[in-house]
């Protein structure tokens, strides 16, 4: 889910949209169903057999040693400078209106600061400045940094919208089945090319300088061990799109006529103009009819198609395609459809990871994850409740027992697997960042989505603090590195988080990536133009370092990625939280202190224990009388591992 890249978005930035906030808040957190503004899911009986490997779970083996990493690619690197944007690329996204003066913004510029031609716009309203703004992220920038990626101990990325589109956030696809010139070489040549296409017909599809570059992406990140999903967006596309454009001219007489749901038509004697249903309303992206069946045969056929091409490029085998999907909005969209889009996926690729985005409670999200739709989800359950253990104030901080109670509903809720395979996220393009989310910690709770979404934007909320997180609230984030990247599930790593960014929500958590190698203006502007006390820009070393020494350690550890877990201790009086995972031999104990001040702890460790060895410290400790006893600071926890004599 993504925030609106239309007035609607703007509600919590604008102050004289505020009424649209509503509309917002319906959007985020709440099932669209409920309000009649996406289709209602009631027809979850599967269309086929669900299909169990030999341990009796529908998942993919791969995606439970999974460490994800989430790129935006527009923000991420700017590998090829050549392919930059130009104003006329625009054309299409919002805001609507053109602009006498653009360029592609300074990639290490202030964020809040107005660059000289955005104040010659002179336009009043940030987020209309902050939607214009390009920095020139492609496709080249991933590839340029795989390799750091790759020491990171990232093994999976999940690619946000590459497709065409003329939006920063490309949720607004102009096709499904071409990357967007400006992340590939030659965004002219591509477009001639993709001119001489019959989009309906795929025989006539072409393969663009874009689409090439994709597929050397996905070869190069396989030849790292690094596998790759794409976002797909199949509740609607944007009014760029092919489909739309032909619709609009030619109304009735359009081979997509069936394609959107058109509430009027182009009619003098009726005395009716063309209008149509947007998803929430948004007018740029129009929906997809769906029928009984979910979408409607036209966007169906196609989406079908758009699948294949990307997982089995020109026919090529699957180990050339990508490898599973992120899905948009998957609520809006029919319980039906998804069940025969999974049959379609896994009947290309059967080891494909199939991720859904349905922030709503867990009883809500559960019918997706019976084995005949999706794999996994993008997990801020997860991140709803670490937040309420690691991050709020102490008067509003659940227990240790309570979020042990919490993590087990979680766990054992959805069919054998899947909590193996979710991604455990925090921070994301939807959410404020981590860093951020700390600083801010008391203003609202994560959990209640609709209402935090809007009161964690900056520049609608005067409250909330966008200055540079301090070393104490570094070190929260790290404590909390230390339980996502030890515990059951996917990591799942927002780009820029392991360096130290911060950032409110949309748009904020979408600032350019931090680089060591390239200079950073200090942040000094605030949403409202006036100025704060600097904050550099930089690259956190030792928050880095912190992240690469987990994911090492996850990656040595086959009990970390597919042990069994059990609870050691959930000591409510003392903030103290520890768990066992254990595989072939392998015994880890994670410890962790939630307390702001050090403590010793003593735990019962069996007599065939010899030793406990620090993996993050290097120590070294050995049990007395049936007890092992550890000094451990305040803020944070260490990762045992237990040896034999």
């Amino acid at each position: 889910m993504r925030t609106f890249p239309s007035p609607p978005w703007s509600s919590a930035i604008n102050h004289t949209a505020r009424q649209l906030a509503s509309v917002a808040a319906l959007a985020f957190g709440l099932c669209g169903a409920a309000h009649g503004l996406c289709p209602a899911q009631s027809d979850a009986t599967p269309v086929a057999p669900i299909q169990l490997n030999q341990q009796g779970e529908f998942v993919p083996e791969w995606a439970k040693s999974a460490i994800w990493y989430q790129i935006f690619p527009e923000r991420f690197r700017n590998g090829d400078p050549d392919n930059d944007p130009k104003v006329t690329d625009l054309a299409g996204s919002d805001p609507q209106e053109p602009v006498a003066h653009w360029s592609v913004h300074p990639w290490g510029s202030d964020w809040y600061e107005l660059q000289e031609y955005e104040q010659k716009n002179g336009d009043k309203e940030l987020w209309k400045h902050l939607l214009r703004r390009r920095y020139g992220g492609d496709l080249q920038g991933v590839i340029d940094k795989l390799d750091y990626l790759q020491e990171l101990g990232i093994n999976a990325i999940y690619l946000n919208p590459v497709f065409d589109s003329p939006s920063l956030h490309k949720y607004d696809g102009a096709s499904y089945h071409h990357i967007d010139p400006n992340f590939g070489p030659d965004p002219e040549g591509d477009r001639r090319l993709m001119a001489t296409e019959k989009p309906i017909d795929p025989s006539t599809w072409v393969w663009t300088k874009a689409d090439e570059l994709a597929l050397e992406l996905i070869q190069k990140a396989h030849s790292k061990g690094i596998r790759v999903i794409f976002d797909g967006v199949f509740n609607h596309m944007g009014i760029n799109s092919f489909a739309f454009q032909d619709l609009k001219k030619n109304q009735h007489a359009s081979p997509y006529k069936d394609w959107f749901t058109v509430t009027s038509w182009d009619d003098d004697k009726a005395g009716t103009g063309f209008d149509y249903e947007g998803w929430f309303g948004v007018k740029s992206l129009p929906e997809f009819a769906e029928d009984v069946n979910g979408l409607a045969d036209g966007p169906k056929n196609y989406v079908f198609a758009a699948t294949e091409r990307w997982m089995n490029p020109k026919g090529k085998g699957r180990e050339h395609g990508i490898d599973g999907w992120r899905l948009d909005v998957a609520y809006c969209v029919g319980h039906r459809f998804w069940k025969q889009w999974r049959e379609h996926v896994k009947t290309i690729n059967p080891d494909a990871y199939l991720t859904a985005e349905i922030v709503d409670t867990p009883d809500k999200v559960k019918p997706y994850l019976q084995g005949d739709e999706f794999d996994g989800e993008m997990n801020y359950n997860f991140a709803f409740s670490s937040a309420e253990f690691f991050f709020h104030p102490k008067a509003s901080r659940i227990s240790a027992s309570e979020f042990d109670r919490e993590l087990a509903r979680l766990r054992t809720l959805y069919p054998k697997g899947v909590a193996y395979v979710t991604q455990n996220l925090f921070g994301s393009h939807d959410s404020n960042r981590i860093g951020s989310h700390i600083v801010n910690r008391g203003i609202g709770n994560f959990r209640e989505w609709g209402k935090y979404f809007n009161t964690s934007q900056a520049a609608g909320n005067p409250e909330y603090q966008v200055r540079k997180p301090n070393d104490h609230e570094r070190q929260l984030q790290k404590l909390f590195a230390i339980f996502q990247l030890t515990y059951v599930g996917a990591p799942m790593i927002y780009y820029g988080d392991e360096v130290g960014m911060w950032g409110a929500n949309d748009p904020d958590d979408r600032k350019p990536m931090v680089w060591a190698d390239i200079d950073y203006a200090d942040e000094v502007y605030n949403p409202d133009g006036s100025k704060r006390k600097p904050d550099s820009v930089a690259v956190d070393k030792d928050l880095l370092a912190h992240y690469r020494e987990l994911s090492k350690i996850r990656g040595q550890y086959d009990a970390l990625r597919v042990g069994e877990y059990r609870t050691i201790l959930a000591d409510d009086d003392r903030d103290v939280f520890a768990f066992e995972r254990h595989y072939q031999g392998q015994q880890l104990w994670i410890v962790l202190n939630n307390h702001d001040t050090a403590q010793r702890i003593e735990l019962d460790i069996d007599a065939s224990t010899a030793a406990a060895v620090d993996l993050l410290s290097g120590e070294r400790f050995e049990p007395t009388s049936g007890k092992l006893s550890l000094p451990l600071n305040g803020k944070w926890g260490r990762v045992l591992a237990l040896s034999a004599p």
